[in-house]
Formats: C-alpha cells, sequence, structure tokens
C-alpha cells in the first residue's frame, strides 16, 4: 500500500528533509560568508602584509622569514638576521590595499619604528587559493633589504645591541642583510674607543641603505695617553744633558757648557687624538709644549760666564695601536 499524502509518516519525512536542507543552506551560507570575511582579512593581501610585520613586531624572525617571496642574497652577511637586531616595531596599521589588476595588489602600512612614525608599501601577487577557497599571497620585490655599514677607525660595532666585526675590515663598508622596515642604531663602546650612535632607517623593499659610524678616541683614551707623555717627559727632565736621549727636546748651545744641565716641565703638552692614516693606528698629533733648560755656558768669545735659563718649545707626535686593554706607544 502506497501512504497517502495525509500519512502522517509521510509528513514527518518530509519536515526532515527539509530541516536537513534548510541547514545544509544555513551551514553553506555560514561557510561561504566565513570564506569571503577571511578572504577579505586575514587571507587577504593586507592580511598577508599585516601578518608579515606583526611577525616582526614580535621579534618572530622564523615567521618573518618564512613569509613567501621573503628571499635573502649571498652578496650580504646575514649577522644582523637576528630577533635581537630587528628593532623595535610598534603600532602596525594596514592604510590602503590597492587593487592593480591581475592578482597584483599595493599595500600601504603605517608603524612606529623606534619611536618614530614610519610607514612604506608592499607589492604583493595573488596566488593559487590554499583548499581552493582561501587566498594566498607573495611578496614581488623581497622586503630583504641591504645595509651597508662603514664602521670608521675601527672594525667593531653594535647593531641594536648586537655585537658585529666588520670581515672587510674599519673603513671600509660592509653589507648585510635586514628586514624592512627596520631601524638600527649603530654604537661602538669598548673603553678606549667610542662612538655617538648613529640611526639608519630602512623602509623601502629590497632597497640599499648606507650608514657610517664615526668611531673616534674615548676619553679614557686620552686621559691614559696623557698620563703616559707626562709621565715619559718627567724621565726626559731627569737626563743631565743638552739633548736627552729619545725625547722631543733639546738645546744646543754655541758656547762652553760650565754646569750640569737641569731639565724641567714649564708646560706638558695637551694630549689630543686622532685616526692615524694607516688603519689601525691613533695619533697624538704634533702635541706642542715647553721645557725649562738652566745651565751655565762660557763665552768661547771673552770668557765671561751666564746662565742660560729659558723654556725651550718642543712638539710631541705618537702613534698608537690598541691591543685588547694594552696601548702600544711609538714616538716619532
Amino acid at each position: 500500500m502506497v501512504p497517502s499524502d495525509d500519512d502522517p509518516s509521510s509528513t514527518a519525512v518530509r519536515h526532515t528533509v527539509v530541516i536537513w536542507v534548510v541547514l545544509l543552506g544555513l551551514i553553506i551560507g555560514a561557510f561561504a560568508t566565513t570564506v569571503i570575511a577571511l578572504n577579505s582579512s586575514v587571507y587577504s593581501a593586507g592580511g598577508f602584509v599585516n601578518s608579515y610585520l606583526v611577525a616582526l613586531q614580535r621579534h618572530d624572525l622564523a615567521g618573518a622569514l618564512a613569509t613567501p617571496g621573503v628571499l635573502g642574497t649571498t652578496t650580504a652577511s646575514s649577522e644582523l638576521l637576528t630577533p635581537a637586531a630587528l628593532g623595535e616595531i610598534d603600532d602596525v596599521s594596514i592604510t590602503s590595499d590597492v587593487d592593480q589588476g591581475g592578482g597584483l595588489h599595493y599595500v600601504s602600512y603605517t608603524a612606529t619604528l623606534d619611536g618614530s612614525p614610519g610607514g612604506g608599501t608592499f607589492q604583493v601577487q595573488q596566488g593559487a587559493n590554499r583548499f581552493g577557497v582561501f587566498s594566498t599571497w607573495s611578496f614581488i620585490q623581497s622586503p630583504m633589504s641591504v645595509l651597508r655599514i662603514t664602521p670608521l677607525h675601527d672594525a667593531n660595532f653594535a647593531a641594536n645591541g648586537v655585537e658585529v666585526t666588520a670581515k672587510s675590515g674599519p673603513s671600509i663598508a660592509a653589507a648585510y642583510q635586514v628586514l624592512t622596515p627596520g631601524v638600527f642604531t649603530l654604537t661602538h663602546d669598548s673603553g678606549y674607543l667610542t662612538a655617538t650612535p648613529t640611526t639608519a632607517v630602512v623602509t623601502a623593499p629590497g632597497s640599499t641603505v648606507a650608514a657610517s659610524l664615526d668611531i673616534q678616541a674615548s676619553p679614557r683614551f686620552v686621559s691614559e695617553v696623557q698620563k703616559e707623555v707626562d709621565a715619559f717627559l718627567d724621565d726626559c727632565t731627569k737626563q743631565q744633558v743638552l739633548f736627552p736621549t729619545g725625547c722631543p727636546f733639546g738645546q744646543e748651545l754655541s758656547n762652553r757648557v760650565e754646569s750640569v744641565p737641569a731639565w724641567s716641565m714649564s708646560r706638558y703638552p695637551e694630549v689630543t687624538i686622532e685616526p692615524g692614516s694607516d688603519l689601525g693606528t691613533w695619533v697624538v698629533p704634533k702635541a706642542q709644549g715647553a721645557a725649562h733648560l738652566k745651565v751655565d755656558v762660557r763665552s768661547l768669545f771673552d770668557g765671561t760666564l751666564s746662565t742660560f735659563d729659558e723654556d725651550v718649545q718642543f712638539a710631541l707626535t705618537w702613534v698608537m695601536t690598541l691591543s685588547g686593554d694594552r696601548i702600544d706607544i711609538q714616538a716619532q
């Protein structure tokens, strides 16, 4: 027997089918809505760039490097590709996402870079959908940039606190891979040497930014050498001769010496230290001083006795090299 339309069992089946159809429609609709929402946010071009920037903000170096399109170069060192060297990035915000057609998007952002406002634009290309529904993206221009650092007069420096020794040596530019955006504070403080910190800002993907750090003698270096100079000159004054051996001063006399020459210091040179012409050397350049000589002399012309009692001007030049905490000095 075929159940009639009024059969309660037929009515129940129809109701069940309708309910499942409605539920299936709701599920499909919710899934489609979710896909659309995710593709316009997390899986959008802007979401892709934001994820990369947030990785930098968290100092998640591995996550940033794993972002599609982040490609390194073999022509620059990777020594600054460390979490500590990434610097401070805050307040990341995607400001525009412009569809250029053909899956190409220009995504602009703003951020606070080490306390200062900054921003830039990335070019990203849409790829094949993940699971057939979610958009994928890749950087067209890798955000890996190159920072060319010239540490003047010494090969050692720090970038955002990361200690580096330039393999090219002092006063020669060395190339380092860095991620964009980034702010890099270059410093040097090794006791005898110091530098005023300098900041390099990298905001353009694939760019090359040059920076130099002027490393100079520290106050401690100058003070230590001043002590050495003063002690050296004091030793020179102990030599009872007209021309103390190995010393920067002396006095020629045309008359006959009748007493022991007595030297004393009238004015010690004021030490300044400059980088030398040879890499790795430091120079005290022609520091002016005065020694005093007192000696009795007899005239070869008429035999009269007199006293030479005068200041003798001189200039002192030293060349120095540093070996750890030791200062090696060579008088010129």
